[in-house]
Order: C-alpha cells, then sequence, then structure tokens
C-alpha cells in the first residue's frame, strides 16, 4: 500500500472518526499533571493562609506588647484602641468624608499625570534629538527631593490645588521614564520591517508601540498610582483642611496616637484598593490588546 493509500485510510478511519467525535479529540490530562494541578492549588491556599497568619500574629504581638506595657501603648496605641477610634469616626461621619477626598485627590492626580506623563512618553519616542536633550533634566529632576517644592506650590497653585501639584510632580516624571523606555523596547524587529515598507510613524506607533507598550503601560500605572498617593498624603500634610493626611498630622499635633493609627490603617486599605483596581485595569487592557 502506498503512502497516499494509507494516508487515505487513515483519514476514513481516524482523522473521520475524530472529527465525528470531538470528544477524542480533547486531550485527557495525565495522573501527574492532575497531581501537579492539586499541588499548586493547595501551594496557592498555603500562601494566602500564610498571609493572614502573618498578620493576625504581629497584630497579636503588638496587642500583647502594648497592653503588658513592653511598650508605652500611649505612643503606640494598639489594634483595639484602633478599632474602638475607627468605630467612633464612623460614627461621626468622618471617617467616609476624610477617605474620599484623599481618594479623589489622588485618582485626579493620577489621571493628570498619567495623561501628561504618557503625551510627554510620546513626543520624546517621536523625536530620538529632543530625547536625548531632555534625558539628563528628567533624570536630575527625578532625583530632586519633591518635598522641596511644596511651599513653592503652595503660594503657586494654592492650598488646593497644591495638593495635586504634589501629586503630579512625584509621579510624572516616573510616568515619562517607564513610559518611553516601554514605546522604545516594543517592537523593534516588526518597526524596523514597517519602515522598510514604506510605514510611517504615526501608523508605526499606532500598529506597532502602542499594543506592544500594554504591559509597560500596566507596569507604569501600578508604579503610579503608589507615587501619586504618596504625593497626594504629603501635599495634605503641607496645606490641607480634610483628608487622611490632614487626621495623621492634626491626630500628631494634639498627641493622639490612636487617631495617627486609625488614619495609617485607613490610608493602608485606599492603597490597597486602588492598587487592586490598577491591576484588574491591566488585565482587561492585556486581554483586549494582545500582542505578539
Amino acid at each position: 500500500m502506498s503512502g497516499f493509500e494509507q494516508f487515505g485510510e487513515l483519514d476514513e478511519k481516524g482523522w473521520g472518526g475524530m472529527a465525528e467525535n470531538p470528544a477524542a479529540t480533547r486531550a485527557v490530562p495525565s495522573a501527574a499533571y492532575r497531581a501537579y494541578l492539586r499541588w499548586q492549588r493547595g501551594r496557592i491556599r498555603r500562601i494566602r493562609a500564610g498571609r493572614w497568619l502573618l498578620l493576625l500574629v504581629v497584630l497579636g504581638i503588638w496587642e500583647l506588647a502594648a497592653r503588658l506595657h513592653w511598650v508605652d501603648p500611649m505612643l503606640t496605641s494598639m489594634p483595639s484602641q484602633i478599632a474602638t477610634s475607627f468605630c467612633a469616626l464612623a460614627g461621626q461621619g468622618q471617617i467616609g468624608y476624610h477617605t474620599w477626598v484623599t481618594v479623589q485627590e489622588t485618582l485626579g492626580g493620577f489621571v493628570l499625570s498619567m495623561a501628561v506623563g504618557g503625551l510627554a512618553a510620546v513626543v520624546l519616542w517621536w523625536s530620538s534629538f529632543l530625547s536625548k536633550v531632555l534625558e539628563p533634566y528628567l533624570v536630575v529632576l527625578n532625583a530632586l527631593p519633591k518635598v522641596a517644592m511644596g511651599p513653592i506650590f503652595y503660594i503657586w497653585l494654592g492650598d488646593r490645588n497644591s495638593i495635586y501639584g504634589m501629586a503630579v510632580a512625584i509621579s510624572i516624571v516616573v510616568t515619562v521614564l517607564m513610559l518611553e523606555s516601554g514605546f522604545r523596547e516594543a517592537g523593534r524587529d516588526k518597526l524596523k520591517l514597517m519602515e522598510s515598507l514604506g510605514a510611517t510613524r504615526w501608523q508605526m506607533f499606532k500598529l506597532v508601540v502602542l499594543p506592544a507598550s500594554v504591559p509597560s503601560l500596566v507596569a507604569t500605572m501600578k508604579v503610579n498610582i503608589g507615587l501619586t498617593l504618596v504625593g497626594v498624603i504629603m501635599g495634605e500634610f503641607l496645606s490641607s483642611k480634610a483628608g487622611l493626611g490632614f487626621l495623621i498630622l492634626y491626630g500628631g499635633q494634639v498627641f493622639q496616637m490612636n487617631l495617627v493609627m486609625t488614619s495609617i490603617a485607613l490610608l493602608v486599605i485606599v492603597s490597597i484598593v486602588l492598587y487592586g483596581l490598577i491591576v484588574v485595569a491591566g488585565r482587561l487592557l492585556q486581554k483586549r490588546y494582545r500582542f505578539e
């Protein structure tokens, strides 16, 4: 029997039967692979349990040390007093108000820094000459302690807008540097091919650079949201009448460590929620704009 005849016989008996029975084409995982998946699921559960256990141990040691006066509870507070202070502030309606002020300022600074920083990164990618000229200035601005700019922002922008100015000042340079680096590393071989075919700069950016830079964009957003929150708190320390930074500063001035620790705990929760939202948005972006 010739090779073609054998192939035809296989097509009639084998491939045809498999096409009629889709279940036959589905790969059945081996016992070793199923055991590996069970081990992976168990490992993830153990990691999550370890995280919660570590948190409970730290809180328990903190509470015990304060109650036994190993540390001064007036200086360090304790988890039970923080919970009491939280309930008191919630009953007064202070938690929602001050938290929303900080979240609003953080989101505003985040959107502004991403928009301006993204536009600046596109301009620097478009013109390598301009990128080389501005590179040392960006490095210097990134190393400059931004808190030193606080009084200047307060005089220029006022007490309210200076908070946004501080938030943008802390995050925008990092945004520009990360996005420009991502743009330049994206699809180099494809860009050379498109350039040889006569594609315009805009076509290369739209069809290759932008889709390929989605992972860099997501990474920049993750870094940016944390830096913006830091900038907002620093701005609230300098000039604010509301917000979590204001509560921390006020609590320190009147020596109410319970208020300070409660505000810090709220700040931790806000940072986790904002970072989680960025992670979800990043997954949606990467799922929609797959680029290889």
